[in-house]
């Protein structure tokens, strides 16, 4: 299952076990509809306030206070004793559930025991946040003096959905997932709430995507880029991109890449996408290096830059433009350990083809030749890798680093104490010793 960019909203207002039974709670929708059908009613913001609190009531009854990490004790004291009518283990999205069938609901418990996510199965009331919505907008329209609690009520039930959406997800319905995101991005849209809720217009397109249902994608990849959200490192970018190469779109899919490189630079995928399609239409690979100089010309002293013009020497394979380029970028800033990083992982990947190359090579001479080259590239990797590691103030990138510097040792562990002790070292870190 691909990875879903999920910030899950916290429900604004605590959840309290409602003690009502289904029948009541129904028929309080029903009181509640019947007084908004009444003409005087119907003229106050009380009488649709009261509908909407009796949709959001009949919405989270099934649920009542269950919480995602709840144990099955928690569960159990949270659900006032409900036992389930059932018990299996299922499969989903690659990960095991324990699933638990209740008369109204499905709750999924995790490998460690908790409630991973739940579903209701039989709803009180067929689409409530959606009839709630409409009711807290009519309350709005005659009372805009109650915005603030409206928009209270609005910014809950857009958690609510994005809850919802998580499960879907999880359980792999991704269109079901994709038409509850978006219905959370339209309920925080209305007023008085009128918010931009980027992250769950992100998610829905991210599922239409995986659908895959790429005229959707567009369109909601295209409000992303509308409402000036671009995702981390310009994401969005890349996603229209490729969603244009889908639907044969080839000069749209080269200018978003061509504009998301301009305001993220950095961006691999991006970078990687560019690449791709100036090398695939033959029409060489020039404008890349225009962008990048005109980046730089703007920012000289930005050693990011030099970081991504050696990305894209390496990645055309001119190893040595490569090595200027990230030499450039240390001695613009020393303490920027990606130049160091760029120029070792160059120089290992290298490497690593190289020796792919020598397993299938059957000429003895040809083969030593290429063990020495190896070789070569592997000690290359080395000094840059072990600069990076010293100067990185990124804790997060050392065990990475680690990886690499043990294995380039362990190659040369025995030619030299400076070897073995550089193995040493690097494989207790590895090892988180």
């Amino acid at each position: 299952m691909k990875k879903i960019f999920l910030v899950l909203a916290l429900i604004a207002t605590v959840q309290i076990a409602n003690a009502q039974k289904p029948e009541a709670l129904k028929k309080a929708v029903e009181a509640a509809e019947a007084a908004a059908q009444n003409p005087k009613k119907a003229a106050k913001a009380a009488t649709w306030l009261k509908l909407g609190e009796a949709y959001i009531k009949a919405y989270d009854a099934p649920v009542g206070n269950i919480w995602v990490g709840a144990s099955q004790q928690e569960l159990a004291i949270a659900l006032s004793g409900q036992k389930p009518v059932s018990q299996e283990q299922v499969r989903l999205g690659g990960l095991d559930y324990t699933k638990l069938v209740y008369s109204d609901k499905n709750v999924y418990l995790g490998d460690n025991g908790s409630v991973a996510f739940y579903e209701v199965t039989n709803p009180i009331v067929d689409n409530a946040l959606g009839k709630a919505v409409e009711a807290y907008k009519k309350a709005y329209e005659l009372e805009p003096k109650k915005a603030q609690e409206i928009s209270g009520f609005l910014q809950n039930i857009t958690a609510k959905y994005c809850n919802d959406a998580a499960a879907l997800y999880q359980m792999g319905d991704y269109k079901g997932a994709c038409d509850l995101f978006e219905l959370a991005a339209d309920a925080a849209a209305n007023e008085p709430l009128a918010a931009k809720d980027t992250n769950s217009i992100y998610n829905a397109a991210l599922c239409a995507v995986t659908i895959p249902d790429y005229e959707r994608a567009k369109k909601l990849y295209e409000r992303c880029y509308n409402m000036g959200y671009y995702s981390e490192n310009g994401d969005v970018f890349s996603r229209l991109s490729d969603i244009s190469m889908h639907l044969g779109d080839t000069l749209k899919a080269k200018n978003y890449l061509e504009e998301g490189f301009t305001k993220f630079p950095q961006s691999q995928g991006i970078l990687i996408g560019l690449i791709n399609y100036y090398i695939g239409s033959n029409e060489g690979t020039d404008k890349l290096f225009e962008l990048i100089d005109k980046a730089k010309a703007n920012e000289p002293d930005n050693a990011s830059l030099y970081y991504v013009e050696g990305n894209i020497h390496s990645k055309l394979g001119d190893i040595e433009k490569a090595c200027a380029a990230y030499d450039k970028c240390a001695e613009i800033n020393p303490a920027y350990e990606y130049g160091y990083i760029g120029k070792g992982v160059m120089f290992y990947d290298l490497a690593v083809s190289i020796q792919s190359k020598a397993q299938d090579e059957l000429d003895d001479n040809k083969y030593m030749a290429l063990v020495k080259q190896f070789e070569e590239a592997l000690k290359n990797c080395i000094e840059p890798f072990n600069k990076a590691f010293e100067i990185t103030k990124d804790e997060s990138i050392k065990p990475t680093l680690a990886e690499y510097l043990k294995n380039a040792y362990f190659r040369f562990r025995e030619e030299s104490p400076e070897y073995q002790a550089g193995y040493d070292k690097f494989n207790k870190i590895s090892r988180g010793e």
